[in-house]
């Protein structure tokens, strides 16, 4: 630029030169085979608690009678039964549990650093690098890491109050599992109200926020944030006060009174579901923890990837883009040069947005629910004509494309 006889490009020059230039192929083959790995054990994992489940329910009715569901709960009921199954699955675990509850003590060793970083936001990488070392050391210090003793023997102790007392993304995933048991269980047998079901669901996630908020920075308030700075020389003050702040088990009660009144409200059955569920998922943790080995540990759901395009939007015309879009000639430049061009490839764009997402809305409901395969193109073809409506007065250069759309969608289900 600047420089004598040097002119800018002109139209067709900067085509041509922008199109020798754009890549062919976008690197996600990499993310979509990381996340089909990713799902598939997820997948896997819920296949092991299914088949858990049976056993865990007869472990469940062995320990504390066949009965004990029908009679009226107590929050303090709870809480023993809670600590009398944990004590139950590290006995019946045997040596899987050291790698368990190494992998626990990970997992919270983690969420330390991460809540440190968040209430000292000046603290750098190799600070929060050493940081996690000087907490690890203090584990050790207090034995945490020692989990077998003489003789091979399990010694859970330590690591069972610890967890107690710090653990908060077990109680996350807890309560994660007992809405999915309460979505595919207890809501598909339409025995229960609505208004039960509702208020089952609001209970549980009434929890689930009150133990994301023990994590926040405006809960923890700035004496968290003085002692992080402080915890690269004195960590177990770290450490003590965070556990003076969360008041896991007093936490703990308020769930188990809040669950409780919820559960009371459904039908025996129901109710019996959500209590295994609640008090057995250590048993399932101790399974699936080291499965998926630190990665997405709050999630039972495999990744979905769908794809929105003309060539699987399919509902008003077979053929994909070539038989719908215009800007896909001329190297893909074609609408460029015709605004009618424009106007043609606009419309089909919300068409087929409208199909995919229709499609992938279905493809989330659970198994167990089923819609009408003729109510669905009903409503898709409901949903054409509004964006045709819509349009109409709109695209000036496409009207006989508007009038030939709607007598494809009318066509729509109709058997030839």
């Amino acid at each position: 630029m600047g420089e004598e006889g040097v002119k800018p490009p002109g139209f067709f020059a900067t085509i041509f030169g922008a199109t020798s230039n754009i890549p062919r192929e976008q690197p996600i083959r990499d993310s979509l085979t990381a996340i089909e790995g990713r799902s598939q054990r997820i997948a896997r994992m819920r296949e092991i608690t299914e088949h858990l489940r049976p056993e865990v329910e007869e472990m469940i009715e062995a320990m504390l009678g066949r009965t004990w569901f029908l009679s009226k709960p107590t929050a303090e009921r709870m809480r023993k039964w809670r600590h009398k199954m944990l004590e139950k699955a590290v006995a019946s675990a045997g040596y899987s549990y050291p790698a368990y509850a190494h992998l626990r003590l990970a997992g919270v060793l983690d969420d330390l650093v991460a809540t440190a970083r968040r209430n000292w936001p000046d603290c750098s990488d190799d600070q929060c690098a050493t940081l996690r070392n000087v907490l690890w050391a203090e584990f050790c210090a207090r034995k945490l890491d020692r989990l077998t003793g003489g003789k091979g023997k399990i010694v859970a102790s330590p690591s069972i109050l610890f967890f107690r007392r710090h653990d908060v993304r077990f109680r996350i995933r807890r309560l994660r599992f007992l809405a999915r048991r309460l979505a595919e269980d207890v809501e598909p047998s339409g025995v229960v109200e609505r208004a039960a079901t509702d208020a089952m669901r609001n209970a549980i996630y009434a929890s689930l926020a009150r133990y994301f908020e023990l994590e926040t920075s405006e809960y923890l308030g700035g004496e968290v944030g003085e002692a992080a700075k402080s915890a690269l020389t004195k960590p177990d003050e770290f450490i003590d006060l965070l556990q003076t702040r969360f008041a896991l088990e007093q936490v703990d009660a308020e769930t188990d009174q809040l669950l409780l009144d919820a559960m009371m409200a459904l039908p025996e059955e129901a109710r019996r579901s959500l209590l295994f569920g609640y008090l057995g998922y250590i048993l399932y943790d101790l399974a699936t923890l080291p499965l998926l080995q630190g990665e997405g540990l709050d999630e039972f759901d495999p990744i979905k990837v769908d794809r929105i395009s003309p060539e699987d939007a399919r509902s008003i015309r077979d053929g994909g883009a070539a038989a719908t879009l215009k800007g896909i000639e001329f190297n893909n430049f074609g609408a460029f040069f015709s605004r009618a061009y424009r106007e043609n490839d606009y419309l089909w764009g919300r068409l087929h947005g409208l199909d995919r997402l229709v499609d992938i809305v279905i493809s989330s409901l659970p198994a167990s629910a089923t819609i009408d395969a003729a109510k669905i193109l009903a409503l898709k073809k409901r949903a054409f004509t509004a964006i045709l409506d819509q349009e109409q007065h709109r695209l000036g250069r496409v009207q006989p494309l508007i009038a030939e759309l709607r007598l494809e969608i009318e066509q729509i289900g109709v058997a030839v």
